[in-house]
């Protein structure tokens, strides 16, 4: 009897469970499954030098359809520094005993940029790329990293103008300035965390993007952008406090310390931003990996 006669003995066939031992003994692993947390994390720095490729690309391209590309983020601050300065410098009177007023809301205005450009454009990453998250394999929370890498990277020109102005307005340069890329990395890491696990949210419900706007403009009046928490709520020490020492505010006045000679070094400041940077970033990546499995699946 020959062996393709249909009387001839066939192998038996694998029980689910054995075909699921066989595939995990040749690391096989089911389509659109989440990986274990500790392989994910592992896969993500894996792909650091893709994430920041793809930043610097994304960088580039942002502003390149403009006739005045990469000059438009250093353009648009300073029109909101303008902006922000008539209506609430000299209308509300809120540079009354704010030293280098200029400078103060100038650093304001950049640091909370970042805030909100990344925000915006980093929880809506994973559905404006549905079709890369449906068609490739890979992290998807390299999606949201990399906008808010993006975010930082077009932030730079800005922050250049930025350190020009401090000086033509009186500040001098001094070790504090040094502390700078800490301040901005603890921002970064912030923002990442925050960031990731508005992606998640908005996978799940894309209506609650509507309020994404509404939040960030809520946010901009409370952190401190364009007047001194301590002095506006002087007759509340621990609410002022409370305001200062939120993931939103924190970096404005990490980044005026580094800069201003009016704003000393509070190392309890630091620490508690550091304490932002870590927790957030680490929640942010764990809350994102959990629905790894189901992104671009709506």
């Amino acid at each position: 009897m020959t062996a393709g006669s249909p009387g001839a003995a066939r192998p038996p066939a694998l029980s689910p469970e054995a075909a699921a031992s066989l595939a995990k003994a040749n690391r096989l692993v089911e389509l659109g499954s989440r990986p274990p947390f500790r392989t994910y994390v592992a896969d993500l720095w894996r792909r650091r030098s893709f994430l920041w490729t793809l930043s610097q690309a994304e960088a580039d391209e942002k502003n390149s359809q403009d006739r005045l590309g990469v000059l438009w983020t250093v353009l648009n601050p300073l029109l909101l520094v303008c902006s922000y300065y008539l209506i609430f410098g000299v209308l509300f009177g809120t540079k009354r005993n704010v030293p280098n007023f200029i400078g103060y809301l100038s650093i304001g205005v950049v640091v909370f940029g970042f805030t909100s450009s990344a925000m915006t454009k980093g929880t809506r990453s994973i559905i404006n790329n549905t079709g890369l998250v449906r068609a490739l394999r890979f992290p998807r929370a390299l999606l949201p990293l990399s906008a808010t890498l993006t975010e930082l990277i077009t932030l730079l020109p800005a922050l250049g103008v930025l350190l020009v102005l401090m000086v033509v307005t009186g500040e001098p340069i001094t070790w504090h300035w040094l502390l700078l890329p800490l301040a901005l990395a603890i921002q970064g890491l912030i923002l990442a965390g925050l960031v990731l696990m508005g992606a998640r949210l908005l996978n799940i419900s894309r209506d609650l993007g509507n309020l994404i706007p509404v939040a960030i403009r809520l946010l901009r009046y409370v952190s401190g952008v364009f007047f001194d928490i301590a002095q506006r709520m002087d007759n509340h020490p621990t609410g002022a406090h409370i305001m200062q020492l939120q993931p939103f505010a924190l970096p404005i006045d990490l980044v005026r310390q580094c800069l201003m000679e009016s704003q000393p070094i509070n190392w309890h400041h630091w620490l508690v931003g550091i304490a932002w940077a870590v927790g957030l970033f680490g929640a942010g990546v764990w809350i994102f990996w959990w629905d790894e499995a189901k992104y671009g699946r709506g």
